[in-house]
């Protein structure tokens, strides 16, 4: 499992840079499933369920459903719905991210070694007959789709503060006020969730919370603008990251934060909204171990160009020409600046400029509502109205302008590529294009020449429908995986 939120497959053995063309590569089927699929499917290999081996694809939706499809025939091997009895999904709530339902909405985890036979966690929201909403955490069996003992666990958190939705001194958590957006986080036997709000609307805060995977318990819970409101974790859907160590990355979106600092250097009130996150998670509690803000942060929160529109990527270590090692993490968001930090010391604050970042590339990308991808000591982005770009990395720094860029340009939001390689050989960047219909690329990881788009073939062979907010395509084992509002579409080569 890559914490580090890389978005690489090392292992692909079966897509080469010669063999992904339309002449031998295509649209193999489509699984049709009952909702919006804004999350990345997910594969497990070699599975047994009920005496057969199978390649399983996991698919979830906005529907509160749960899929598992043989990934080579397409059988539904099953399904399962979240919903309680009697309950619906929640409307939209006027907010047109995610619409027109909002059931399970973030990438799940799998933990194969959890339960008799391997755990799917799932988080679902719904509404009940009473109108009241619900969160709710969910541990499914990989093979059945059945619940297992004790789940699912109710939602419900407090947090001292009186910051938005506030009362008695705690800021309390709203579950219909808030959407787990961010792909779940399993770390150290434990799932951390983000939460987002509806658009900007309604009174609330930025949440971060975990649940022991083994008895779905909240361990811990940290607000992030406590004493104030806004600074949610949208990230586009992106996965919170985690080092080696144990600390967990975001970026948080606009909201507030107190430009008065404690000797320490971080907010006197405890808010960090639009900031670069490191939160530490030793002996399962949470606290905020170091960020960075922009000099001009508030401005920036204010006017909604915020740094939470991205997600964060752990680089791994890199070593400079004198050879010393460096701890880095990158993220971007709505400014077009791409901003490197030094994990062991972000930098914090300063009013006065932004000197004490390990590395910022103002104007490299354009707005950015996605995730980037790391390969071979490159990190790619797919900014909006962008083209994907390559920003390879000398003497542990980041190029300051892109030394390969896409032919095609991505229209909002973006794209956040996703990378297949056979080790360091035969690297290829895979892009969704939001469009109507959406389209399929495959980009040579060196040039980032076009290999194959799914418009090529005649007869519109390989149209999949239409695009699909936020979605990431997953590649494993000579398929591509790739959501959409009805369906998940499956590539690979053709017979």
């Amino acid at each position: 499992m890559d914490v580090a939120r890389t978005g690489l497959n090392p292992n692909e053995t079966t897509l080469t840079t010669s063999n992904v063309t339309s002449a031998q590569f295509g649209l193999i089927r489509t699984l049709a499933v009952d909702g919006h699929v804004d999350a990345q499917p997910l594969y497990l290999s070699g599975l047994t369920i009920a005496g057969q081996s199978h390649n399983v694809l996991y698919a979830v939706t906005e529907h509160d459903s749960v899929y598992a499809f043989d990934a080579d025939t397409g059988a539904q091997l099953w399904k399962t719905s979240v919903l309680g009895s009697g309950e619906t999904t929640s409307d939209d709530h006027g907010c047109g991210q995610i619409t027109p339902e909002i059931g399970i909405t973030s990438t799940p985890v799998i933990d194969r070694k959890a339960g008799a036979n391997g755990t799917i966690f799932v988080v679902g929201m719904t509404q009940d007959s009473s109108g009241h909403y619900h969160q709710r955490l969910h541990a499914l069996d990989i093979t059945t789709g059945a619940e297992l003992s004790g789940s699912p666990a109710e939602i419900a958190a407090t947090y001292p503060g009186t910051g938005a939705n506030s009362s008695n001194g705690n800021v309390v958590f709203d579950p219909g006020q808030y959407a787990e957006r961010a792909g779940l986080l399993l770390l150290n036997g434990v799932l951390y969730m983000g939460w987002t709000s509806h658009c900007d609307g309604g009174a609330y805060t930025g949440w971060l919370m975990g649940y022991n995977e083994s008895t779905l318990a909240q361990t811990s819970v940290l607000n992030l603008t406590p004493n104030g409101s806004e600074g949610s974790i949208w990230m586009a859907g992106a996965g919170l990251a985690a080092d080696a160590s144990g600390n967990i990355y975001f970026l948080d979106a606009n909201g507030t934060f107190d430009a008065t600092l404690n000797a320490s250097g971080f907010p006197v009130k405890g808010d960090f909204g639009n900031g670069f996150i490191k939160v530490s998670t030793s002996g399962t509690n949470l606290g905020v171990a170091d960020y960075f803000e922009t000099s001009n942060t508030v401005s920036e929160s204010s006017g909604d160009e915020d740094l939470g529109s991205g997600g964060a990527l752990v680089l791994p270590d890199l070593q400079d020409s004198a050879g010393t090692v460096h701890h880095l993490a990158v993220g971007a968001g709505k400014d077009s600046n791409i901003y490197v930090v030094n994990r062991d010391s972000m930098g914090k604050f300063n009013a006065q400029n932004d000197s004490a970042i390990y590395q910022e590339i103002p104007g490299a990308i354009g707005g950015v509502f996605s995730m980037p991808a790391y390969f071979d000591n490159t990190v790619y982005y797919g900014a909006v109205n962008d083209n994907l770009k390559a920003f390879p990395i000398t003497n542990a720094k980041l190029a300051t302008t892109a030394s390969a860029q896409s032919n095609s340009s991505f229209q909002y939001p973006g794209t956040t590529p996703a990378i297949s390689a056979n080790g360091s050989s035969n690297g290829i960047v895979w892009a969704v294009e939001n469009a109507s219909p959406a389209v399929l690329h495959a980009y040579d990881a060196t040039s980032l020449a076009e290999l194959y788009n799914s418009n090529q073939a005649a007869n519109s062979r390989d149209h999949f429908g239409r695009g699909n907010k936020f979605i990431t395509p997953m590649i494993v084992n000579g398929k591509v995986f790739v959501g959409t509002p009805n369906s998940v579409a499956e590539f690979g080569l053709l017979q």
